[in-house]
């Protein structure tokens, strides 16, 4: 009557060790320099802004295509922003 019980017991004890085995190997975090951090952001926002650049002129490219072969003509084109 025993036996079951104790066979209850061992997955959670095996769980119980796996977890803090895991724990154990983890590594501490790095400590945040708050000067690469705002590099960091501040490149990625760069990059965010040449990429949304290069989607706008891409989008301009297939709307240009776009009228040429449905012959749409256009009365004069906008001014690009800046």
């Amino acid at each position: 009557m025993n036996a079951p019980k104790f066979w209850m017991v061992v997955p959670a004890l095996l769980v119980a060790g796996a977890v803090g085995l895991a724990y154990a190997k983890l590594p501490a975090p790095p400590p945040v320099d708050p000067a690469k951090a705002a590099e960091a952001k501040a490149k990625a926002a760069e990059a965010t802004k040449k990429a949304r650049a290069d989607e706008e002129k891409a989008m301009d490219r297939v709307v240009e295509r776009y009228k040429k072969e449905k012959g749409i003509k256009t009365a004069a084109a906008p001014a690009k922003k800046k």
